[in-house]
């Protein structure tokens, strides 16, 4: 007995044991209303959309029959879609001599009948839910007929059902893997039901055909499920790629923004320099003068604050081997290319350098960017082709700068190298910015060839005569 007031051991036991069964049944209806809200919006909402088969793609194409001439390989994107209307006709014309060898009466309805049998494969084309769904009448209609004329006097015979399977199975293929457990229940059991009410079979033992049935469709799951994988697989290193790609452009062109930022403050600096010193360089000097030249000189500082402040933003660590570690160094120019040309050269690497034209001075911009262009080319040779000899040439034309750098044949095998590989995409953006044009590619004799044109404004008194080699 309990204690007066207080529940007993037994009814707190039931009522945790109902509490339980309450929770377990709420529990099975959730996933039984989920599992048939996932069949009603598989097989029964929009279930004779059109879907068209798209035609094989280029990758593809390249992979299993790249080998074929273009215009027969264009032709092949539809090699898909004619096995499939293929297997129609054949269905329809073995139908249709079964039929018409029956009598006017059995003729006709067994023409009706290869009509009905070979829709569904070819409308697996376009509206593969709806082939399901006629191919499942074929199969009823079949057991009626067996049912009322028997089972010699039908035109559909056992290939209803076979038919019917090989509908399911270009289905999964062509939607998703979930499909083929739903058509597999929905298939045997109205089978089931109709086997009952008629008392036949759908083609010999239902379990065994069930079990078969089974075995093919879990199959073509499975290969759908791995294409889906591997097509998701393809699409993430794609965009891990693009997304490697804009990361680089983006700190290449934050480099970029760094470096000319030391080309606007000096010329910045100077402006500011001479705004101050020119009234003492004036005697009596116009308040109005003085007054302008401060304005500039105001405009200048505050020009190289912001400057500072968005160099804070976009200043990351100098990737440049050859460069120096101090951030107050200048930023080396053509007239440093002597200095580079020797740390490359202590590196193990043979280069030659010449130029042509008269050297005159360039925007620091300008060579800035050339700089860069041969540094980066030559860090590529170090990299990518050790034991090759290189050559750059520079050339001071009207129009402006000529670059061209190329390296012969590597003769031993390059380490694996820890870089993005996208040093050719930092040296087109350089040029790029400037107004000018780079290509760079692979030689014929397995080197690799860099050249730059970087246009620079003509001024007069400028020589194109002369030349000489470093």
């Amino acid at each position: 007995m309990g204690t007066p007031g207080r529940p007993s051991l037994l009814t707190v036991v039931c009522v945790n044991e109902t509490t339980q069964t309450q929770s377990t049944l709420r529990s099975e209806a959730r996933i039984a209303h989920g599992a048939l809200h996932t069949l009603r919006q598989d097989l029964f909402v929009d279930a004779f959309a059109l879907r068209p088969m798209p035609p094989l793609d280029d990758a593809k194409l390249d992979r299993w029959v790249g080998w074929l001439p273009g215009r027969v390989k264009r032709a092949a994107r539809w090699l898909p879609h004619s096995a499939v209307g293929f297997f129609a006709v054949c269905v329809f014309l073995a139908s249709f001599t079964a039929g018409y060898e029956m009598g006017p009466i059995r003729g006709v309805l067994g023409i009706v009948s290869a009509l009905l049998l070979a829709a569904p494969p070819a409308l697996t084309l376009f509206r593969p839910v709806g082939a399901f769904w006629l191919s499942l009448l074929a199969v009823v209609l079949g057991l009626v007929w067996m049912r009322v004329f028997g089972p010699y006097g039908s035109p559909w015979g056992g290939a209803a059902f076979a038919i019917h399977l090989v509908v399911m199975t270009l289905v999964v293929l062509r939607t998703r893997p979930r499909l083929a457990v739903e058509m597999w229940l929905v298939t045997f059991g109205l089978g089931g039901v109709l086997s009952t009410l008629t008392g036949g079979g759908v083609a010999g033992d239902m379990t065994e055909v069930a079990f078969f049935s089974g075995v093919v469709l879990v199959s073509a799951a499975a290969i759908r499920a791995w294409r889906e994988e591997r097509r998701q697989v393809v699409e993430t290193q794609s965009a891990t790629a693009e997304e490697r790609s804009r990361r680089t452009l983006l700190e290449e062109r934050a480099l970029i923004a760094r470096e000319l930022h030391d080309v606007v403050a000096h010329h910045m600096s100077v402006i500011a320099i001479q705004a101050e010193a020119a009234p003492y360089r004036v005697a009596d000097t116009p308040p109005e003068l003085a007054t302008s030249f401060a304005t500039i000189r105001e405009n200048a500082v505050a020009a190289l604050t912001e400057l500072r402040r968005i160099l804070g933003v976009v200043r990351s660590e100098d990737p440049d081997a050859f460069a120096e570690s101090d951030p107050e160094a200048p930023q080396p120019t053509l007239a440093s290319l002597d200095s580079l040309l020797g740390s490359v050269r202590s590196a193990g690497l043979t280069v030659e350098a010449v130029i042509t034209g008269a050297p005159r001075p360039l925007p620091q911009g300008v060579e800035l960017s050339a700089y860069r262009i041969v540094q980066e080319a030559l860090s590529n040779t170090l990299r990518h082709a050790p034991g090759a000899d290189a050559r750059v040439e520079i050339s001071y034309v009207l129009g402006g700068l000529g670059l061209r750098i190329v390296n012969g044949a590597p003769s031993r095998l390059a380490k694996p190298s820890p870089g993005a590989g996208h040093g050719v995409l930092g040296m087109r953006e350089r040029v790029q910015m400037l107004g000018g044009e780079i290509t760079a590619d692979h030689t014929e004799d397995g080197g690799f060839e860099v050249a730059a044109f970087i246009p620079v404004a003509h001024t007069a008194g400028e020589s194109t005569a002369g030349g000489g080699a470093a």
